[in-house]
């Protein structure tokens, strides 16, 4: 299943936070994109067993969002 996922830089950390909006309190972060991506396929992999296992509605993908941005 495919999930939408935030990320967004964080100077004070140094590193990448992520999100997933679908999944409420599922983030994750690193300190390269490519270890942020890791650890939030790992988080997400949790967040549904936790889910599963108490026999919660595990939530299916929502439309389609496009976040970017414009420069002017």
């Amino acid at each position: 299943m495919k999930y939408t996922v935030i990320i967004t830089y964080d100077s004070e950390y140094k590193g990448y936070v992520v999100d997933v909006p679908e999944l409420t309190g599922c983030m994750s972060q690193g300190k390269s994109l490519d270890e942020a991506l890791k650890n939030i396929k790992d988080a997400i992999k949790g967040w549904l067993f936790v889910e599963k296992k108490h026999k919660r509605t595990v939530p299916g993908k929502r439309q389609e969002i496009f976040l970017g941005e414009v420069a002017v």
